[in-house]
């Protein structure tokens, strides 16, 4: 699967969207990717979750476990992990901290792939890498459906994405007359009490 093919997923689920818009890192974009269109549709989260369990296999051999963090890696962690045969945890926050609740565990020895589904800065990725710090088990690596930093980003394991992009963004302080010029919206969901 292509670049191009995730991006149509996309499209094709109305989840590319054009405007002015707030990420969760505090940055602006003319560009958001609203993935819970995408993961909405069991179709579109079934074929973009089988063609990255294929990358993952091929990278990283056999998972036991795939762990995401909440929200964003529920749907597509619980989807790869039925693409590779493997059990889904994830880990939610807990007074402002990721943790694995709920009865949740890994054995010794168990391989652990850390999924996502848009990785931008790469803070939830780096928050799960040390909440599985705390259990047993090995994390093998990562994976995402779109790797919005196009590689920059620093998610504390080797990832492996379906697809790289490189939208513009902005600081809030230093934006271009375009966006100025559209009032902002946050459709993401880090800060909502």
């Amino acid at each position: 699967m292509t670049n191009d093919d995730v991006l149509d997923c996309f499209r094709e689920a109305g989840a590319l969207l054009e405007g002015h818009f707030i990420l969760s890192s505090g940055r602006r974009s003319p560009v958001f990717l609203q993935k819970a269109l995408v993961f909405s549709q069991p179709e579109l989260a079934e074929r973009l979750c089988k063609a990255l369990a294929e990358k993952v296999t091929a990278k990283f051999g056999k998972i036991d476990v795939v762990a995401g963090p909440a929200v964003g890696g529920i749907i597509p962690g619980y989807e790869l992990a039925r693409q590779l045969g493997c059990r889904s945890i994830f880990a939610e926050r807990v007074d402002g901290e990721l943790q694995f609740r709920r009865g949740f565990s890994i054995a010794e020895g168990e391989t652990i792939l850390i999924a996502e589904d848009i990785v931008t800065t790469g803070l939830s990725f780096r928050e799960t890498v040390t909440a599985l710090g705390k259990l047993p088990g090995k994390v093998v690596g990562g994976s995402c459906v779109i790797d919005r930093s196009n590689g920059r980003a620093d998610v504390g394991c080797e990832l492996v994405s379906l697809a790289k992009v490189d939208f513009p963004d902005y600081d809030p302080d230093d934006l271009p007359d375009d966006l100025k010029a559209i009032p902002p919206v946050k459709p993401g969901s880090r800060g909502l009490a």
